[in-house]
């Protein structure tokens, strides 16, 4: 009784030893990400956290001892109530969030649709057809859009195409027209701002009711559609991969009970791409709502407005006027970006079922 009682403290012994042993592993092992992950992207958040409540411009040295001063919520209170810079937030919002509603569902869907045709095995050159789609994914985003700058100007083949097709037809200089895609829409059936008294003169969030349903601009549409082109490919990927970790039993069974193609893939396929499609649409709003590279070729001056997006701004107030930065203003505009970002990906999350996924 007496070893036997003895061996189990000793048992026990080992076991934690084991244990605490799996846990510096595990702990060596994430190290190194945390390391990037806290140097990179949680530092730098608290850094610019901190500075937005300063008025630093950024030109200044910090080891002045008036570099700066502590200003509070200022920053953000000229930036969403007061100031000139309100008008200048929101219209960026206002273009922000079209081209996330236009491009994210968009993209999705036709990932979605891409991968099940290249997913076929009575698909000949199927990977052919996987690089092709995913090939613009990896190019340059700068090459793209000079590109697309090309492709629809005044004089390029987009024009020259829809001219064949309709002679009557007058060129536009797509990436330079500030017609708002829903206003143009409107204007068919005779609606404009002077018809309602409504549209003109009620606001939200300092923008009339007129301006917020304008649409994306013509340029802003085509750079829309430069960016679905360039990220299908990516969001095919992750569909092909998940497409093919679906059981061919679960289809063959399907088929045997009398399911259609159609059935299979809207009671089997889609649901069990429930998890993939959190994650697609998680990494598509994140993206968009960061846009920059496109906007920052493609735009120009006569169309500063309706190209102009959140993350934008805050490129345009750390850097636009080398003689007069301001940080401040950034680093506000970028943490309000990232309170933006993390609370449309819980809505998201709330609507997709991302919250039920295991």
């Amino acid at each position: 009784m007496a070893a036997s009682s003895s061996a189990k403290p000793a048992q026990m012994g080992i076991e934690t030893g084991a244990k605490q042993q799996e846990a510096l592993t595990g702990w060596g092992f994430m190290l190194p990400a945390f390391l990037c992950l806290f140097v990179f992207m949680i530092l730098p958040l608290l850094v610019a956290g901190y500075f937005s409540l300063t008025d630093w411009n950024g030109r200044t040295p910090l080891n002045r001892a008036d570099a700066y001063e502590m200003v509070g919520l200022q920053n953000y209170q000229q930036l969403l109530i007061e100031g000139r810079r309100v008008d200048d937030f929101y219209n960026a919002l206002k273009n922000t969030v079209y081209y996330v509603i236009g491009v994210v569902p968009t993209q999705t869907i036709l990932a979605l649709v891409l991968a099940v045709i290249v997913n076929q095995k009575w698909l000949r050159f199927r990977g052919v057809f996987r690089t092709a789609y995913y090939f613009p994914s990896i190019t340059s985003s700068i090459v793209v859009s000079m590109i697309f700058l090309f492709m629809f100007s005044n004089t390029g083949p987009v024009n020259g195409f829809i001219q064949a097709l309709f002679p009557s037809y007058q060129p536009v200089t797509w990436l330079s027209n500030n017609d708002g895609m829903i206003h143009n829409f409107l204007g068919l059936f005779g609606v404009n701002q002077d018809s309602s008294t409504f549209l003109r003169e009620t606001e939200i969030f300092r923008i009339s009711l007129w301006d917020w349903i304008s649409g994306p601009s013509v340029s802003m549409f085509t750079i829309m559609i430069l960016a679905i082109w360039t990220t299908i490919g990516t969001m095919m990927v992750v569909y092909l991969a998940a497409l093919q970790n679906i059981p061919t039993q679960v289809y063959e069974a399907a088929y045997v009970d009398g399911a259609t193609n159609w059935q299979a893939f809207r009671k089997i396929t889609v649901p069990l791409l429930a998890p993939t499609t959190f994650f697609v649409i998680t990494l598509g709003l994140i993206g968009t709502f960061q846009v920059f590279d496109q906007i920052y070729v493609l735009r120009n001056d006569n169309t500063r407005e309706s190209t102009m997006t959140v993350a934008y701004l805050v490129y345009d107030f750390a850097f636009g006027s080398l003689n007069d930065p301001r940080m401040d203003r950034a680093t506000t505009t970028a943490i309000t970006l990232f309170v933006i970002i993390f609370v449309a990906t819980l809505i998201q999350r709330r609507l997709t079922g991302g919250d039920k996924v295991q």
